[in-house]
């Protein structure tokens, strides 16, 4: 197996400066502290595929580190889920109660 390291630096790269800054200020496992993203690359035996499959492995790096995560709108429970969820507690409750002794009506 012919392995290939592939050392892409984030400084000189022709990224734009908020590219550059998302990709240093990123924690990820594959970016030293000089901002270099090292990847290596040996799953085949030949060099030239090892090349593609870094520089694919390097692209997707790039694509998850720059793109942007939707910010989360917080959603509250529907009327329908609530009555559905005191239906069931309900239910549960008329269950328990139903455990306790049996009183005969002669006492």
């Amino acid at each position: 197996r012919i392995a290939f390291t592939l050392d892409f630096c984030a400084f000189d790269a022709s990224l734009p400066e908020y590219y550059k800054e998302r990709l240093l200020a990123a924690s990820h496992h594959l970016i030293s502290s000089d901002g270099v993203i090292v990847i290596k690359a040996q799953e085949y035996r030949s060099q030239e595929l090892n090349r593609e499959a870094a520089l694919a492995r390097l692209v997707a790096v790039i694509k998850d580190l720059t793109t942007e995560q939707k910010a989360r709108r917080p959603t509250r429970p529907t009327r329908a889920s609530k009555e559905r969820r005191l239906a069931s507690k309900a239910q549960k409750s008329s269950v328990k109660a139903m455990r306790g002794k049996v009183r005969s009506g002669r006492e």
